[in-house]
């Protein structure tokens, strides 16, 4: 009988272990200090969102997101995070970081500006993008921030990992393969993230304003589902009707890279009726197609690999495979000035290794439908007494899912411990025990007790946990070096900017049609 992964793994890591590679991308609004969403530019001394590495803009000019690089330890990671976050907390005058991942006050679309990124075509792609996000789904669900985290295994252990499982196929090949299976195990178990990280579980009642909603009233401005992990990833936050054709195929590379290529040239009539061009001519839309490119696609992971610039992603991924996965259904952790823990980034570390680890068949039609019924139930009522999930086929109460879960990491986290010299690993398996065992520790339930026991609504409630954090921040300090390393790359980036923007002649209609031709 073959060796279980488990088995085999075990020997590996006691022949040295080469460690983690990851990093995390992390949005926030800005918002003024009455708590509405910030109607002012990108700040200039935070550098060109277009060009600068680690301080940009998502869908709004009021959306930062703040990268780290890739980092090999948690503690470089949040190092990292506490640097950027510290260096543009400084420079947003009047403004904070809002803590949370449902939106601050809003006052419809129009008080949402969208993302500039200059003159460039490369930067007018990307502003285009975004009107096209705006007029098929509106801009409200675009204000929701969260964290992306970014995972990868270094090559060391994948040379020393296909030895081990007698592949011979090469290096490329065999690594986008063993993400996918990492991926198809995290498409069964990511309900769990929901179940302890979901933390958004009220909002300001501006984001729902005049639309249909099943929430109940938590204050005279604030409204929650008391079962609910997190809005954001529920019907309410991102979604995409159009998508649910798709069945884009979380199988293997060729599969999910065809059908993402497919819907982003599928005409689809709804978004064929708005248009490409307004009144104005000007571009309201890169094209009319399901998807107008692959980022558009939303859903809790990606396969990803770094792209050159004007590269396609998809087009990346299929020349040179996968380089790691990003996990995008995080909400921002309202109680930590970053926005995510180190506990919570170990924990994810043991919990998409052991995904790697785990048997792993080709998910059916009947199995995906299953996964997704069971991950929005989690996120819709994840909170609800005697809620039950289907695990390991059977139908098992949520809190024993998550045990057994919890049970299959235990043994994972003793040889990465080992190896570390420490108890990092196990600190962080046993703080989300904890959760499971008493659910007033989950993320979404200490939100709701927090705001109950301050009295203070959605709006009040983050205002002042931001100020919190932005204070914080602000009294640590920055290393001198560090600070002017990034005052440097700020300026660097905006010069950088005006130079793409005085070489580039091509006309836009020139450039649009070649990217969409390659």
């Amino acid at each position: 009988m073959a060796e279980s992964r488990e088995g085999l793994f075990q020997q590996l890591i006691r022949n040295g272990w080469s460690g983690f590679r990851k990093g995390v991308e992390k949005e926030g609004l800005r918002v003024d200090p009455d708590g509405f969403i910030a109607q002012t530019p990108h700040p200039e001394a935070l550098g060109s969102t277009l060009m600068h590495s680690r301080i940009t803009t998502d869908y709004s000019e009021s959306l930062l997101e703040l990268i780290t690089p890739v980092c090999e330890t948690t503690d470089e990671v949040i190092q990292s995070l506490r640097d950027v976050h510290t260096f543009v907390q400084r420079r947003l005058g009047d403004e904070v970081l809002w803590a949370a991942s449902m939106p601050c006050r809003l006052d419809g679309d129009p008080s949402i500006p969208i993302a500039q990124y200059g003159t460039s075509n490369s930067g007018r792609l990307k502003e285009v993008y975004r009107r096209g996000l705006a007029v098929r789904y509106g801009r409200m669900m675009q204000s929701i921030a969260g964290v992306h985290y970014n995972f990868s295994l270094p090559d060391r252990f994948w040379n020393d990992w296909q030895a081990a499982l007698g592949d011979t196929r090469s290096l490329q090949v065999f690594k986008s393969d063993q993400y996918f299976w990492l991926i198809r195990n995290f498409r069964r178990r990511s309900w769990l993230l929901m179940l302890l990280f979901g933390a958004s579980p009220a909002l300001d009642a501006s984001f729902v304003e005049g639309k249909s909603h099943k929430l109940r009233r938590f204050s005279d401005c604030t409204l929650f589902d008391e079962t609910a992990t997190s809005l954001r990833m529920g019907d309410l936050g991102y979604h995409n009707n159009a998508q649910a054709s798709l069945d884009i195929c979380f199988n293997e590379l060729q599969t999910y890279t065809e059908t993402l290529d497919r819907a982003i040239h599928t005409p689809w009539p709804p978004y064929e009726k708005l248009g490409l061009k307004d009144d104005n001519g000007d571009y309201r839309q890169i094209n009319t197609n399901v998807l107008q490119i692959e980022n558009e696609y939303y859903s809790a992971i990606r396969p990803k690999r770094s792209v050159a610039r004007g590269e396609k992603p998809i087009q990346a991924l299929h020349d040179r495979g996968v380089e790691y996965v990003e996990v995008r259904c995080l909400d921002l952790d309202p109680f930590d000035p970053v926005g995510i823990s180190a506990e919570q980034m170990d924990f994810l570390d043991l919990f998409l290794l052991d995904c790697l680890l785990a048997d792993s068949g080709r998910i059916s039609d009947e199995e995906c439908e299953r996964l997704d019924g069971g991950y929005q139930d989690v996120v819709a009522r994840g909170r609800e007494r005697g809620l039950s999930i289907c695990f390991n086929n059977e139908l098992t109460p949520t809190s024993a899912a998550a045990n057994a879960l919890m049970d299959r990491l235990e043994p994972l986290a003793d040889e990465l411990d080992a190896q570390d010299g420490g108890g990092r690993y196990h600190n962080a398996l046993a703080v989300q025990r904890a959760k499971v065992s008493d659910p007033s520790g989950v993320a979404s339930a200490r939100v709701l007790a927090s705001m109950q026991n301050a009295n203070e609504g959605h709006l009040e409630w983050t205002l002042a946990q931001s100020r919190r954090h932005q204070s914080i921040l602000k009294e640590q300090g920055l290393d001198p070096a560090v600070e002017e390393a990034m005052e440097a790359e700020a300026r660097a980036s905006l010069a950088a900017q005006r130079e793409l923007e005085a070489s580039d002649t091509e006309s836009f209609e020139s450039y649009l049609k070649a990217y969409q031709s390659d």
